[in-house]
């Protein structure tokens, strides 16, 4: 059977910044062909213009979908399960699909539907992101401009629920894989780690909290998560049983309050560990998992040898998770470990390479 295609959903308030994440996703998209669904209603598609701006070989055209009809996780039957049939239908297929929602939709109810009969055995969700604007956040306001919400909530005939903006933060939250906490450039640093580590604590264990300032995010960070929410929907529950909301303004975005520092991936690095064979598999993952805990890592993959096997041995981890296997002969390569450690920037990377190399 094919493999399922890996769908990312975006949610956040009105002016958070998904769609600035989007667009830096789609300018550093190394090669994926990514389609996108657009929750975005009303006279202009703002998003949608700014979005088509992509490189054609990343996102054609046809590879964005708006739904203009109101808050997504509203008309799931109606607008989203037959949207999501046709881009499977497409021809290339894409490699990945990026659903950016309305920040007043619960992503709960979004997520539920790729358990639907059309769309279980051919996509997964990869993850959500929940994409949280620092200083509304840290203000008690939750969304930059809590008038544009109000509004929002008032053009959607079709949205069934008067939840307050703290109720669906909780949900936003609940739901999350991924906390981007952004517009840290213009917060204290103190502020940024304390909310940072108040969001942790509010969140599932394993939750990733990453901070960032004009939605830049490494894609080997935000994509291949491979987290499969869809099949973990216990541990997201949803806080308040109503239903749902709308943001897709995000055009007000972060372009319109912030002065455009040089930050974005500068907050993230990369490096390389290597040692020996492993002579036991699973004991390593376990200290990997360690590691990464003790260092707060993001991301680790690579490869290494086994002591008396003849495959490579593929170790990926997205936060404590993490999955290793066999996937092929290797042959006349030379024996040994390889591994690419991803995390904000600060990281001891002495402490971590003498962890890993122990």
């Amino acid at each position: 059977m094919a493999a399922k295609i890996p769908a990312t959903v975006v949610t956040g308030f009105l002016g958070a910044g998904k769609t600035t994440l989007i667009r830096n996703l789609l300018q550093n998209a190394q090669g994926k062909r990514i389609a996108l669904i657009i929750n975005e209603f009303g006279d202009l598609g703002v998003d949608g213009d700014i979005l088509k701006g992509c490189d054609s070989d990343v996102c054609a055209k046809d590879d964005i979908v708006e739904l203009s009809n109101g808050c997504i996780c509203c008309t799931v039957a109606d607008d989203f399960i037959p949207t999501m049939e046709a881009l499977l239908a497409r021809d290339p297929k894409p490699d990945h699909i990026v659903i950016e929602t309305s920040g007043l939709a619960l992503p709960q109810p979004l997520v539920r539907a790729f358990n639907w009969p059309g769309l279980s055995t051919r996509v997964t969700v990869d993850a959500v992101v929940t994409v949280v604007d620092g200083v509304a956040v840290t203000e008690g306001r939750f969304a930059h401009n809590v008038a544009a919400v109000d509004a929002q909530r008032a053009a959607d005939d079709g949205l069934d629920h008067e939840t307050p903006l703290s109720e669906l933060f909780e949900d936003q939250i609940a739901c999350a894989d991924m906390i981007v906490i952004n517009k840290t450039d213009l917060m204290d640093p103190k502020a940024a780690s304390d909310l940072s580590d108040r969001l942790k604590a509010e969140s599932r264990p394993g939750v990733q909290v990453v901070r960032t300032a004009m939605g830049e995010l490494p894609v080997d960070v935000l994509l291949g998560q491979g987290i499969g929410a869809e099949d973990d929907l216990d541990a997201r529950h949803e806080v308040h049983h109503h239903h749902h909301h709308d943001d897709h303004d995000d055009h007000h975005d972060d372009d319109d309050d912030h002065d455009h520092h040089d930050h974005g991936h500068d907050e993230f690095e990369s490096f390389i560990v290597e040692r020996g064979e492993i002579t036991d598999p699973a004991a390593f993952a376990a200290q990997i998992s360690d590691v990464i805990r003790a260092h707060d890592i993001l991301r680790l993959k690579g490869f290494g040898s086994v002591t008396g096997k003849p495959m490579r041995l593929t170790v990926q981890a997205v936060g404590p998770r993490v999955d290793h296997y066999f996937d092929q002969a290797l042959g006349d390569a030379p024996r040994g470990t390889r591994l690419v450690v991803i995390g904000e920037a600060g990281l001891d990377q002495d402490a971590i390479r003498a962890a890993l190399q122990a």
